[in-house]
């Protein structure tokens, strides 16, 4: 196989892969139904044109008819007044309208052949249309039921392209979720074990912590021994032993 021969295959089946995934059968029902309406449209409108058409010969006829009777009566009243030659003249009339009756008689039936004919046929597309009619709305029921059933297997089966997207994020969550879980362990392990810097000031290394200790027994004792030296000294003397011993070392520190 050349390769002329090659591509033409694959251009042929690539297309027919197309046009069947653009394909919708609802569509095409459809289209179809049109085009059978469309040609039972023209079989009624043609029985139409043909009963008018022989409506008019059959008028015509009828003109003749009453011209016929009409010649048939000159002639007579021109034997009657002695007029032979009217009285032929009329007669030659008479026998032509006599043969065009004739003809529009034939016509006329075969009209009525052609109408008759015609009328069977429309009836016979017209159950054809009828039948495909009813067979069209089965089978687009059959198709919407099945392209139902095929949307809720995939979404149960999770293959189709939004349950897809619907695991992708779902399973996207759950890592993130995985992540912060872990580094949220990973900071309470690390806070336990004293390693993250403590910036709300109950934290801090244990010599920080008793340096701050003493400094503040050594403000209180200080304030405490101000307190005590702004009294009198007969209240001074009324203190605990302990308390003038104080005193008298706050004293000796000023």
């Amino acid at each position: 196989m050349g390769i002329l021969s090659r591509m033409s295959m694959v251009v042929k089946s690539k297309m027919n892969r197309l046009i069947d995934n653009a394909e919708n059968p609802n569509e095409t029902l459809d289209y179809a139904y049109e085009k059978q309406m469309e040609t039972l449209r023209d079989v009624k409108r043609g029985v139409v044109e043909m009963v008018t058409a022989k409506r008019r010969l059959e008028l015509q006829a009828s003109k003749v008819k009453d011209g016929i009777v009409k010649l048939d009566g000159q002639a007579r009243q021109a034997m009657a007044a002695g007029r032979e030659d009217l009285a032929r003249l009329a007669l030659q009339r008479k026998h032509a309208s006599l043969m065009e009756l004739e003809g529009l008689d034939q016509q006329v039936g075969d009209l009525e052949l052609e109408q008759e004919k015609l009328t069977q046929a429309e009836q016979r597309l017209q159950a054809k249309v009828a039948a495909f009619r009813t067979r069209k709305e089965v089978v687009k029921a059959q198709y919407n039921a099945a392209q139902a059933q095929v949307r809720i297997g995939s979404a149960l089966s999770g293959i189709s392209e939004e349950m897809g997207d619907v695991s992708l994020a779902i399973e996207r969550a759950e890592h993130k979720t995985e992540d912060m879980r872990a580094r949220a362990g990973a900071i309470d392990e690390l806070a336990e074990l004293g390693v993250l810097d403590d910036f709300s000031g109950t934290g801090g290394d244990p010599l920080s912590k008793e340096l701050s200790q003493l400094m503040a027994e050594q403000n209180v004792e200080d304030e405490l021994a101000s307190l005590k030296g702004e009294l009198p000294s007969a209240e001074r003397q009324a203190l605990p032993e302990s308390s003038r011993v104080e005193d008298e070392l706050g004293e000796l520190r000023k």
